[in-house]
């Protein structure tokens, strides 16, 4: 029986010119993410053009990324056909890899720009999760990167999911998990919480990113599994066992893990990954805080080394060197830094 696709993959065409519904849905994620990082930049006067910037260099960057990261894991499905590494079209690209390739692009970008990297993936943080819900849809469109086989009632009765989505589900005669829709519900829950964590004034610099990588791993952690396309590593035995009996609460609730290629290893890669990624942001927060090195609020001004600030009309000039103008703004401004550290120390102790 062929593969039921109910839903035809490619939008439209314009002569030899194919457009294909996932790389608009792609298109869609990626301007949605940055409508929101752009609105949240405005209550610190950044300007739109460097989220823009950002996003033209940033999702070549992912996408690269996210290749290297696939083609590194699966070499002896390339090595004697290396041209289609470059085939992306036909699939196989890593979300893991994709934040790697941002990241690295956005380290050098926001640099450059004069900008401190936390604050400013601060801000992206939930520009980003929300791109991922979008963008698993994708997925959907495609029928890739579902789960394990189940019983269309389970679809039906238990999930209670609509006809489209449940036909969509139906792979060659055999219904399967919409792991697509388990990470974009999670997602989307993991937008709401950002959203209000970002509004809270204990949040420190760097603290909204790491709990977008804490919140999405623990999601990737237990979907990973459902997943019959994962990529795969040979682990020590007690590694195995250790990641089957973290993700057994699943089994409890009646779920099922998808099929690993025994070939490809007895461990998925993303849900090491997922692991490590938890514990190192953990650390990073708690570290941070119980060093002091968490000084700086969510909320505290963000300003770029790149672009001299200019006083207002209403602000008094620094006088020339020598005069006692200078002297009296370097008071002022010592005085000003003793304040906020004042109140800053007040607001922790409330905490």
């Amino acid at each position: 029986m062929d593969t039921l696709l109910l839903l035809d993959p490619v939008a439209f065409s314009i002569g030899s010119l194919t457009v294909h519904w996932y790389g608009l849905i792609l298109g869609a994620a990626a301007l949605v993410g940055l409508l929101l990082v752009i609105q949240e930049g405005k209550r610190y006067a950044i300007p739109q053009e460097v989220f823009m910037d950002m996003v033209l260099l940033g999702v070549p960057s992912a996408i690269i990324g996210a290749r290297i990261y696939y083609v590194a894991f699966k070499w002896d499905d390339y090595k004697d056909n290396f041209w289609d590494v470059f085939k992306i079209w036909n699939g196989g690209i890593a979300i893991y890899g994709a934040l790697i390739g941002a990241i690295i692009c956005a380290v050098i970008f926001f640099r450059r720009k004069g900008y401190n990297f936390w604050r400013m993936a601060d801000i992206c943080a939930p520009g980003l999760i929300v791109g991922q819900m979008i963008g698993r849809w994708g997925n959907f469109v495609n029928q890739e990167a579902y789960g394990g086989p189940v019983e269309e009632s389970f679809l039906r009765n238990n999930l209670h999911l609509p006809d489209f989505i449940v036909n969509q589900m139906n792979v060659n005669g055999v219904f399967h998990h919409p792991a697509f829709l388990y990470e974009s519900l999670w997602s989307l829950v993991g937008l709401g919480i950002l959203l209000v964590l970002r509004r809270q004034k204990f949040l420190r610099a760097g603290e909204l990113f790491m709990s977008y990588f804490i919140w999405y791993s623990i999601g990737r952690f237990f979907i990973e599994a459902l997943r019959t396309d994962s990529l795969g590593f040979q682990a020590p035995a007690w590694v195995a066992s250790v990641v089957n009996g973290m993700w057994s609460p699943m089994t409890a609730m009646g779920f099922e893990q998808g099929y690993l290629d025994p070939a490809y290893g007895n461990v998925r890669i993303s849900q090491l990954l997922a692991i490590a990624i938890i514990i190192v942001a953990v650390l990073f927060i708690v570290v941070r805080r119980v060093t002091g090195r968490a000084d700086v609020r969510y909320s505290d001004p963000i300003v770029s080394t790149k672009v001299p600030s200019e006083p207002s009309d209403d602000m008094p000039q620094t006088g020339a060197p020598g005069t006692g103008a200078g002297k009296d703004s370097k008071e002022d401004k010592t005085t000003s830094t003793l304040a906020r550290e004042e109140q800053r120390q007040a607001e922790d102790k409330k905490e």
